[in-house]
């Protein structure tokens, strides 16, 4: 148990952290936030904190938590954080505060090597080249050292290794306690060490998961907590709409296919028809696949299921799958995994039956298409409802924290998403000097949004400020098409290094950006957050306009459509708060410390044309602001000056 009194000395100046903390500083609203932290946690009561970058939010939630001696839950928005949050952050504040309690890292089973797959590998071989051989030897190798079972700690397997969809597990596939191998299975002892400790690290997607479905064989994965603390809180909405709703995917079916040959060819070897089933099974999805057209794309799976083809190709692959179900009937009994496939089976035909039957309400019904795949979704429109209900029967401290969490000074958008009906809201400006470390233009003579040479004549405007600044920039696009067309023109008319997100891994990306002094790296949504580049390297980001969601994706459609029938206005009540969330986090990339400094360029002029500008500018960091592009370069400079003086 604390008190604010005691979370007070931590904090201060000849205090905890900074007696045993390298570098530690005592901040304002830092201490502000624990102090609310540690309140809520004593009154078991939801807090929301948007903590401006800079703030130290992280130690502002761990301190607190630690010292409440409580069992405590913290989710982050991705495994990179996850991982960053359990190797750095924690084993720091855990030796300040001289923390004795047992911590654990939890992620989801497509983590986590699995033993038995790993075996199946060896027996029969890997599916690929040679190179996917080679990864098989280096996975080998890991496996006889590692503790956990964490694939990410293999650092000698790239991260898009074919192999790895090949060593793990999913729901469907796992065998839980039937398993050969589960004494030794890391999934199972991942769960141990969390239901064992005090504190426990897991992402959104994982945390979401366990509480729509318990996984089976392994009840209920995240155990029952006191403190539950969520870090980039801004994504749960729509993360949770994941795991409340169901999908029916190409991988799902694919998978089915490869471990019906895995058994026919490995126990069941006097079983042709065990591999005629699955051969046929796995063309049906292929053809399936073509239907749907020969476009990456996304849309409304009702209006495209009115079509007959589309039926019929669902018929098809249902009768397919009942034919693998009827050929499995035959040999039941004989291999574990093909009992745990025919179970697959049968929920399979559930998910048909419901991709078949779109008139149930409150949920969009769509699907998405990229290369070879498919996957075919149903969402609810809200999950207000079942957040809200979870928070009501799990009585914990709820804390939700980012820096991105209100618009236009208010918290009511996450709230409504997220179903919080109450708690105290904390709104903790950064301690950055943004009207000394940056500026913030909107330029004048933007060229119009709908002529065909857009791209290029924003691309002459903007050269000029790059080179200026001799690189060191992020420009981040709204569009794929965007992207591609500014770096293409940025390549073919400056000397500049020019670096394109997709070219190679996110990682790779960032380190030759740091590297190369004068690098330009042009890039779209996966680069707006969860990027830290401090310092010299970067100093100007362009944000090539207002970031509002594509307005034919189903889902936003379907949620638009649905506010309108309960009498909201859907651009006031959903595009603007989720649009200024997502420039928040854009421009978030800029001052990361408190001697960045920098300038951020937005090509919208309906920030200061239209009246909704003003929640726009409202919302974020208080710089100086031109419409003069000279003046940017004229400020850009000068900073260069001063760090040659």
């Amino acid at each position: 148990m604390t008190d604010v009194d005691s979370i007070a000395r931590v904090f201060a100046q000849d205090g905890t952290l900074s007696r045993n903390l390298k570098g530690f500083s005592p901040r304002a609203a830092q201490l502000e936030m624990a102090q609310a932290v540690s309140e809520a946690i004593c009154r078991r009561r939801p807090l929301l904190v948007e903590a401006g970058t800079g703030t130290g939010k992280t130690f502002a939630y761990l301190a607190p938590a630690l010292l409440s001696g409580k069992k405590t839950i913290i989710s982050t928005g991705s495994k990179n954080l996850q991982d960053q949050l359990f190797k750095r952050d924690l084993p720091a504040i855990k030796k300040a505060l001289n923390y004795t309690g047992k911590v654990a890292l939890l992620k989801g089973r497509a983590n986590y090597l699995c033993l038995e797959r790993l075996d199946q590998l060896i027996a029969q071989g890997v599916l690929g080249d040679r190179s996917v051989l080679a990864d098989l030897s280096k996975v080998r190798k890991w496996n006889n050292a590692t503790q956990s079972g964490d694939l990410s700690e293999c650092i000698e397997l790239a991260e898009d290794s074919p192999i790895l969809p090949q060593l793990v597990s999913s729901q469907e596939s796992c065998l839980g306690t039937d398993c050969p191998n589960y004494a030794d299975c890391y999934v199972a002892a991942a769960r141990k060490r969390a239901l064992a400790a005090d504190l426990v690290v897991v992402n959104h997607h994982l945390f979401c998961a366990d509480m729509a479905v318990k996984e089976s064989g392994f009840g209920e994965l995240i155990p029952e907590a006191e403190v539950i603390i969520f870090d980039e809180a801004h994504q749960l909405p729509d993360i949770a709409g994941q795991y409340f709703g169901q999908s029916l995917t190409s991988r799902q079916l694919f998978d089915l296919c490869k471990d019906m040959h895995i058994v026919y060819r490995t126990e069941l070897k006097d079983m042709q028809q065990l591999g005629a089933a699955s051969d046929q099974l796995m063309k049906s999805v292929q053809d399936f696949r073509l239907l749907l057209g020969d476009k990456n794309t996304r849309g409304n799976w009702r209006d495209l299921y009115k079509q007959s083809p589309l039926q019929k190709g669902m018929q098809t692959l249902r009768e397919r799958l009942l034919f693998c179900a009827e050929v499995i009937k035959l040999v039941l009994g004989r291999s574990q995994t093909l009992d745990s496939i025919f179970e697959r089976i049968d929920k399979l035909k559930e998910l048909f039956e419901r991709f078949t039957d779109t008139s149930v309400t409150g949920y969009c019904y769509w699907y998405e298409t990229f290369n070879r795949q498919f996957g075919l979704y149903i969402t609810p429109l809200t999950v207000a409802d079942k957040f809200g209900e979870q928070m009501k029967t799990q009585k914990a401290a709820w804390i939700f924290t980012s820096a991105t969490l209100e618009t236009g000074g208010t918290f009511e958008h996450i709230r409504h998403r997220l179903g919080i009906e109450d708690g105290e809201q904390k709104l903790l400006k950064s301690p950055f000097n943004y009207a000394e470390q940056a500026l913030l233009c909107v330029p004048r003579y933007l060229p119009a949004s709908n002529r065909e040479d857009t791209t290029r004549q924003l691309a002459q405007i903007l050269l000029p400020v790059i080179e200026a600044n001799l690189g060191r920039c992020f420009v981040l696009c709204t569009s794929y098409f965007m992207m591609k067309s500014l770096a293409e023109y940025f390549r073919n008319n400056s000397a500049l290094s020019v670096l394109l997100q997709g070219e190679t891994s996110k990682s790779r990306l960032l380190e030759q950006f740091v590297q190369e002094s004068h690098s330009v790296l042009v890039a779209t949504s996966s680069f707006w957050e969860g990027i830290d580049v401090r310092g010299d390297a970067l100093s100007l980001v362009i944000i090539d306009k207002l970031p509002f969601a594509a307005p034919d994706d189903p889902l936003l459609k379907a949620r638009i459509e649905d506010c309108r029938l309960q009498g909201g206005e859907p651009f006031r009540d959903i595009q603007i708060p989720e649009a200024v969330i997502a420039l928040k986090q854009g421009v978030g990339r800029l001052i990361r410390d408190v001697t960045d400094k920098g300038a951020i360029i937005i090509c919208d002029g309906r920030l200061v044309m239209r009246p909704y500008g003003e929640t726009f500018l409202k919302s974020l960091p208080a710089a100086k602001r031109t419409r003069d592009l000279q003046k940017v370069i004229e400020f850009l400079t000068s900073k260069r000056s001063e760090e040659r003086e």
